[in-house]
């Protein structure tokens, strides 16, 4: 199955942080086993998903189970916890049974919350016992349901958040993506440096400080996740212009860029 073309999502329960995890913590989600199971009968041995540049943690709750990040597969034993970045195209092999808990971060967010760069992530697979206390894990995995999961976390990463400074670095990336989403996506780096009193040069230091890659290339992959999600979701009343895209053509080309895979391909 493929993030976006297909629906991860129905193997997965979600909810959004509270509110003061609310601009650095995407969500919390946990994969179902009873989904899983009805999920890998289908024929969908693997999830394909494409880069966001979010941290992401993986606490397993059963069996083991494998991962491709960086081109390169990596083995994920039954009591193993993993960090990734998600800096590129990351493929994950099911298990019938599986029950994942997820915590995935906005970009820099795993900065403000636990004061942890995520530049030197990039295409790893990271033990989150180097990350998490051990009791933490151990009160996640024994918890009886999904709500008492993301409690024991939140609370957890509400303070280690006051516990950690606030990143001037951190600060302006979040506002320029903020002004980036806000205007429809339309503008470029340029303009987005004006709008925040920075220079260019300044606002590509600080995406490569915090993110790990350009805000050029951050904002190119924003865009196409939202525009083909939009797509996905209501194909007749889709524009592309919408997003900042001049026409039908440049809008396939950086689809095509983004997934590999030409929309014709799939549709």
């Amino acid at each position: 199955m493929i993030e976006i073309f297909q629906n991860i999502r129905e193997i997965y329960d979600f909810t959004a942080p509270c509110g003061e995890l609310l601009p650095f913590v995407e969500f919390f989600s946990e994969s179902s086993a009873e989904k899983c199971g009805r999920y890998f009968s289908r024929g969908h041995e693997s999830v394909t998903m494409f880069e966001s540049w979010t941290p992401t943690f993986y606490i397993n709750l059963t069996g083991g189970y494998m991962i491709d990040v960086g081109n390169k597969r990596f083995v994920v034993d039954n009591e193993q916890d993993i960090l990734i970045l998600r800096n590129g195209t990351v493929t994950r092999h099911n298990q019938p049974g599986d029950q994942i808990f997820t915590v995935k971060f906005y970009p820099g967010g795993l900065e403000r919350v636990l004061g942890l760069n995520q530049v030197s992530m990039t295409d790893r697979v990271i033990s989150l016992n180097q990350i998490l206390p051990q009791d933490l894990l151990r009160q996640i995995k024994r918890a009886a349901s999904f709500d008492e999961r993301v409690t024991a976390i939140e609370v957890f990463l509400l303070r280690s958040m006051k516990q950690t400074k606030t990143d001037h670095y951190s600060s302006i990336v979040n506002k320029a993506i903020g002004e980036y989403t806000a205007s429809g996506m339309q503008l470029n780096t340029s303009e987005i440096a004006e709008r925040l009193f920075i220079t260019s040069k300044s606002i590509s230091r600080y995406f490569n400080r915090v993110v790990g890659v350009a805000p050029k290339s951050y904002f190119s992959t924003l865009r196409a996740r939202t525009a083909l999600t939009a797509m996905v979701a209501d194909r007749d009343n889709f524009k592309p212009w919408t997003y900042g895209y001049y026409d039908p053509a440049h809008f396939y080309k950086d689809v095509f860029r983004f997934t590999g895979r030409k929309i014709s391909q799939v549709y």
